[in-house]
């Protein structure tokens, strides 16, 4: 499973989550034990832009533990083998189309069924390390909502003056809590860090790409 379908897996899950409230307070107070004194440390509370780093570091690590994870809880020679083996098969097959050769096509068919069914079995094995993902990125998403919606009710209240922002190529400053590309500033941010730093880590890894 690529870093594009954890990540969107992770943010339903952890979005879910959010929405109920005991689940949502016990997660983010519990997380905030760990990440609150990683934000103090960073100085997001002396410069609320600092943010962004902070972002990217969350992002770094749910990307090297997914990405490690899958490395040694996933056969990928086995599936990199499996697909070579399926490409070749796609091959012969559209060749006999081609050629009209019913007889080859009968044979080939049963091979098909047989080889779909293999496919199955691989992407299924895909989802073995997904649970322990959730365990690590679900917290730390959950903690990000929780923090950040702390802080957009602070500004609403007029407690804090202004909201921490990022700024994107096209898009120009946002707020942290505005919409930019149908998503959160926050989140689009948190997604462009951990799909890029994945894409980096499984290639070192050898272990696919999206």
């Amino acid at each position: 499973m690529g870093g594009m379908t954890s990540f969107f897996i992770v943010m339903l899950i952890a979005m879910g989550a959010y929405s109920i409230p005991p689940v949502r307070d016990t997660i983010g107070y519990a997380a905030n034990f760990i990440f609150g004194p990683m934000a103090t440390a960073i100085g997001v509370t002396a410069d609320p832009q600092l943010w962004v780093i902070l972002i990217l570091i969350l992002a770094s690590i749910t990307g090297c533990y997914s990405s490690l994870l899958q490395k040694y809880t996933i056969d990928y020679e086995k599936m990199q083998a499996g697909q070579a083996k399926m490409k070749e098969f796609q091959k012969i097959y559209r060749e006999a189309q081609l050629a009209g050769d019913e007889k080859k096509l009968k044979k080939l068919n049963d091979k098909r069924a047989r080889m779909m069914e293999e496919q199955m079995q691989m992407s299924q094995e895909q989802f073995k390390p997904m649970g322990w993902i959730l365990i690590v990125t679900v917290p730390i998403f959950i903690w990000m909502l929780w923090t950040i919606s702390n802080l957009q009710e602070a500004f609403d209240a007029g407690t804090i003056s202004a909201l921490p922002t990022i700024t994107f190529p096209y898009l120009g400053e946002v707020g942290l809590n505005q919409i930019a590309l149908f998503l959160p500033a926050w989140i689009l941010w948190y997604m462009i860090c951990s799909i890029c730093l994945s894409q980096v880590i499984r290639k070192a890894l050898n272990i696919g790409g999206l």
